[in-house]
């Protein structure tokens, strides 16, 4: 009978630990455009970062119930303009120009290997 009260504990746990997962991703995602050096392209507009993250915070906020991990955040929110149906393109500082997504899906697998290489109990940084 304990075994099940553990079980359910976990089970209703998870969930909770899953979300924080993904915010704490979400938000290194929204921190390393901000510290970037990156012009970003929207409709064919130049955007400076800042500008940047706080259309992709109002896109998070308005999809909020449907954005569960990283991957939906960036293609719900920084994938494409829901106006013009456009994919937002990143410019970096090199002058490479890509599709914004790929560049952040790129810095999402950095940011969990960098994630399991940390021993347990160690701080990381940000």
């Amino acid at each position: 009978m304990k075994l099940i009260g553990i079980i359910v504990v976990l089970l209703f746990c998870l969930p909770f630990r899953l979300l924080a997962d993904s915010n704490t991703e979400i938000d290194h995602l929204l921190d390393f455009v901000r510290k970037s050096d990156a012009t970003f392209i929207r409709n064919g507009q130049e955007y400076k970062p800042t500008e940047a993250v706080d259309h992709f915070q109002k896109k998070r906020e308005h999809f909020a119930k449907e954005i569960k991990s990283a991957e939906d955040f960036v293609s719900t929110a920084a994938t494409k303009s829901l106006l013009s149906g456009q994919s937002y393109l990143v410019r970096t500082k090199d002058g490479h120009t890509q599709e914004c997504s790929k560049w952040l899906i790129e810095e999402l697998k950095r940011f969990r290997n960098e994630k399991k290489a940390v021993p347990i109990g160690t701080p990381r940084k940000s």
